[in-house]
């Protein structure tokens, strides 16, 4: 006997219900969604660089010239230590991973407003649009980095085995990241200036940040402290890995994870609590 209509209806629906665990990542559900995961990096890619005279050289230019400008005010004019580096060495290997950092909390805080139809019209991970709009920060990573390979070679400075340690530490921005984002992205849904507050907030994080300066020219407690701000690992890590500095993270870059692991685990927390009303607020 033939299934009835409604029988093959029920054989092929999928029942979509609230997450039950909301401390779980849900990697096994952002699997499942990873070629649409890679269609959103790729979309946001070509949105970036379409219509534009330099392209992708924006990627290169901006921290070149902020580099330029940090190396004359604090290299030249407040001759701050570098730590026996060159310092326009010294600060674009510091300037890299911050930006990249700093592109993937701007551009994640806005990504559920910013795809607010896509989350009215159809079922997919929600963590999948913060995750796409840092990993699209990657790719201006890759471009700035080649100016790097370029100081190198101009100042003679070799590259050596720590190299090895750059994944880790790209992965340790990324994660540190994507935690902010994970408690900036749902307020700017509840709160719609948070967008306008975040790069303020970012800008003054980077200041919080040994990125013009080293952590080792602040007094004894200060440089301790530093080790709180998770981002203080990845840029010390950075110079450490690419410029050869003396002074060894390892503590730091501990620390540091360890709080990028505290802000994931508790923003996930809150990221799921908010995501069951965004449908109904973006």
């Amino acid at each position: 006997m033939s299934q009835s209509i409604s029988e093959k209806a029920n054989q092929y629906s999928v029942l979509i219900e609230p997450p039950t665990n909301r401390i779980s990542l849900g990697l096994s559900e952002l699997w499942e969604y990873r070629e649409l995961l890679f269609y959103m990096v790729w979309r946001d890619v070509k949105v970036r660089y379409k219509q534009t005279i330099l392209g992708a050289a924006w990627a290169i230019l901006q921290p070149f010239v902020q580099m330029i400008i940090f190396s004359l005010i604090f290299g030249r004019i407040a001759k701050l230590d570098s730590n026996g580096i060159p310092y326009p060495i010294f600060t674009y290997a510091a300037i890299v991973p911050w930006t990249f950092f700093a592109s993937g909390v701007n551009q994640a805080t806005s990504s559920l407003i910013s795809n607010s139809n896509m989350i009215k019209k159809i079922y997919f991970p929600r963590l999948t649009l913060p995750i796409s709009s840092i990993l699209t920060g990657a790719v201006d990573f890759l471009f700035a980095s080649s100016i790097i390979v370029v100081l190198m070679l101009i100042y003679q400075v070799p590259l050596t085995w720590r190299i090895l340690a750059l994944p880790f530490l790209l992965l340790l921005a990324f994660i540190t990241a994507l935690a902010v984002s994970l408690w900036l992205a749902p307020m700017n849904v509840q709160f719609r200036d948070v967008r306008y507050a975040t790069p303020f907030m970012v800008q003054m994080w980077m200041w919080l940040t040994p990125v013009a300066y080293a952590s080792s020219n602040l007094p004894a407690p200060f440089n301790q402290l530093y080790a709180l701000n998770p981002m203080a690992g990845v840029v010390e890590g950075f110079r450490w890995a690419l410029a050869g500095a003396n002074t060894e993270p390892g503590i730091m870059v501990l620390i540091s994870g360890l709080m990028s692991f505290v802000l994931l685990i508790s923003g996930l927390i809150y990221f799921r609590r908010m995501e069951l009303s965004f449908a109904d607020v973006v």
